[in-house]
């Protein structure tokens, strides 16, 4: 296989990677891990704060750097660094330093990591709190995706976890295939022999940020309509809600006479999931795929969840527990696969087999430097059939870039 002969990237972050905290985190480190066994050198920049939890990026040999927002520093950091590839860690991200990099650094090959289409997660939740239905084409009013789709655009490549939001993007926005790249969230297999058998475990668990509104909406459908249901039919069990960042309306749901508690951040996501009988993740809306629900499938533990959890991991009926969006459902099949240990059996060998099938770290590696080799040998010819990028490019660059030497200039 060729490979890219100048290793080095540059990553700029919204955030600094807190993989205990969230999926976007974890899904940040197995990028960092893909391109480090190619060899590349890694810089990771970001001009947030770090935090108590941010992953120690130093500890396996990832350069940091701090950079302001709004600063020309940046310009002359990017200019000296000439990176052989630029990842934005988000479209946000690639709206503030796109333009910079661009005029700095242009032979760099630019590439937008979505995490997921903040457009679709957005459009669904406003379909929720107007209680309508969500259709598709409410995405192309969504003024979020007017922005999303234009950093997609403006970027050589733009990585999807999502093969239902490849669909979205080829069909709905008729962005050029080859702009775009499937790289999921990936997996090693684990050691299924070593984990804890259904009489083992006991409870029930929801994991997840309360950073991320999906989450916290979640939790509410737990508490309100769907836990009172279950707690008549398995009084003895526990629904133990864990997740970083809860806000005070979080902590306040905590009731340990209902046995509905809230723990807060968890140290070991690991031992926590694979020591409970039942993962259960209510959510109306969100995108991309949900960390919680592959974790799950890895460490054994079989789940309910909603069309929005599956969406992405499984293309049929096949779902290691239960596809449930009426709550009513979803609370009683959870008493089922609570129960029932020959079913709970049959749905924790479902999910082995679906990360065996489509998210095994093996299957990915490879064919994405392939890719990126063959834009970069011909990137100019890439980006030359790429006009409706480039012409927003040009534009973005004139206005953004203006708008960012105002406030330079105020700030001083």
């Amino acid at each position: 296989m060729n490979r890219l002969k100048n290793k080095s990237l540059l990553i700029i972050g919204l955030v600094w990677p807190e993989p205990k905290s969230s999926a976007a985190g974890t899904r940040m480190l197995q990028l960092i891990d893909l391109f480090q066994r190619q060899g590349f050198e890694i810089v990771f920049a970001s001009a947030a704060q770090e935090s108590e939890f941010s992953f120690d990026l130093k500890s396996i040999g990832v350069s940091t750097q701090k950079i302001a927002l709004n600063s020309s520093s940046f310009d002359d950091f990017i200019a000296e660094l000439n990176p052989e590839i630029v990842l934005f860690d988000r479209y946000v991200i690639e709206e503030q330093f796109g333009w910079r990099v661009y005029e700095n650094s242009p032979n760099s090959l630019r590439i937008l990591d979505t995490e997921d289409l903040h457009c679709l997660r957005l459009a669904r939740q406003n379909a929720v709190k107007k209680n309508i239905d969500f259709q598709l084409s409410d995405l192309l009013s969504e003024p979020v995706a007017k922005r999303e789709i234009a950093s997609v655009l403006r970027c050589d490549l733009t990585l999807i976890i999502s093969e239902f939001e490849m669909s979205v993007l080829n069909d709905i926005f008729k962005i050029n295939s080859k702009l775009l790249y499937y790289l999921p969230l990936f997996y090693d297999t684990i050691e299924v022999d070593l984990l804890p058998k259904f009489d083992e475990r006991k409870d029930f668990v929801f994991i997840g940020n309360f950073l991320h509104e999906p989450n916290w909406d979640a939790v509410k459908q737990l508490k309100e309509k769907i836990w009172p249901q279950i707690r008549k039919n398995l009084p003895e069990a526990k629904m133990n809600i864990y997740g970083a960042y809860p806000s005070q309306k979080v902590l306040q749901l905590h009731n340990p006479n209902e046995k509905f508690l809230i723990h807060g951040r968890a140290e070991d996501a690991e031992e926590v999931i694979k020591n409970t009988r039942i993962l259960v993740a209510p959510l109306r809306f969100g995108a991309g795929l949900k960390g919680k629900l592959l974790e799950a499938m890895l460490f054994g533990t079989p789940s309910v969840t909603t069309s929005v959890g599956t969406e992405g991991i499984s293309e049929n009926e096949d779902w290691n527990g239960f596809m449930e969006d009426d709550f009513n459902g979803f609370a009683s099949k959870s008493v089922l696969l609570y129960e029932d240990e020959n079913l709970w059996n049959k749905m924790q060998g479902i999910g082995f087999h679906i990360l065996e099938n489509r998210f095994k770290k093996e299957g990915f590696e490879n064919s994405f430097i392939e890719n990126l080799n063959s834009i970069k040998t011909s990137l100019e010819a890439h980006r030359n059939l790429n006009f409706m990028g480039n012409l927003l490019l040009h534009h973005n660059a004139l206005s953004t870039k203006y708008m960012s030497r105002w406030i330079e200039e105020k700030n001083k």
